[in-house]
């Protein structure tokens, strides 16, 4: 129960779980801003791969985040062996994948909200200036879009981030999987587990504050 006591042996611990989990969360949202913004475009377009991003987003949004990461970790490998290839996937790159396609669905959704948020008369004005409707979409909607829909991407980062607390369960190195291992060692619970929620609380706190920051400047 002292809390001072363990902190002085389980800190460290939990401070480079927070940083693997950090990482793996900034990598993973780098690769889904794009995967989104794709996806926002296919589901926005007349053709049919619009149905693609329709059936993406409905399968991420309706099944769990963990049964996700479990799905990717145990499930894809043993098709991919029944099939014959034999491939192996790290904690890492299932966290990776995990969270990637999670939030890229999530983002997609983002920023197609945005883009239909810009004033239709803006890809007319363009039109009739000459730009095609790719360079209408690239150089008028989008930069306003992108700035409609930053404070959510700034939500999103969080989102995802407490979200890769899920991953403990494959064995990732994040800040709940060395908590468990400290936890399995010491029967601390109770002092291990009021630092870790202390811990995500002064880390969202941060990235709340910072959130509210880029809404403000946003809005000026």
């Amino acid at each position: 129960m002292n809390l001072g006591k363990v902190y002085s042996e389980v800190g460290p611990l939990l401070i480079k779980g927070m940083g693997v989990a950090v990482q793996v969360t900034v990598i993973a949202l780098a690769i889904a801003l794009v995967l989104g913004m794709v996806a926002a475009l296919m589901g926005l377009s007349k053709t049919p791969l619009r149905f693609i991003t329709k059936a993406y987003v409905w399968l991420i949004r309706g099944t769990p985040m963990l049964v996700q990461v479990m799905y990717i970790y145990f499930a894809i490998p043993q098709l991919l062996q029944f099939m014959g290839y034999n491939v192996r996937l790290t904690a890492f790159d299932a966290a990776l994948i995990s969270l990637t396609l999670n939030a890229g669905a999530y983002m997609s959704e983002i920023f197609r909200g945005a883009i239909n948020a810009v004033e239709k008369g803006q890809m007319e004005a363009a039109r009739s200036l000459g730009l095609s409707q790719g360079q209408a979409m690239r150089k008028v909607i989008l930069p306003q879009a992108l700035r409609i829909c930053l404070p959510s991407l700034v939500n999103q980062f969080i989102i995802t981030l407490k979200d890769s607390s899920i991953i403990s369960v494959i064995g990732f190195g994040e800040v709940i999987y060395q908590a468990r291992i400290y936890v399995g060692r010491t029967m601390e619970s109770f002092a291990t587990y009021t630092w870790v929620a202390l811990f995500y609380l002064v880390v969202i706190t941060a990235l709340t504050q910072i959130s509210k920051v880029v809404e403000r400047k946003v809005r000026i």
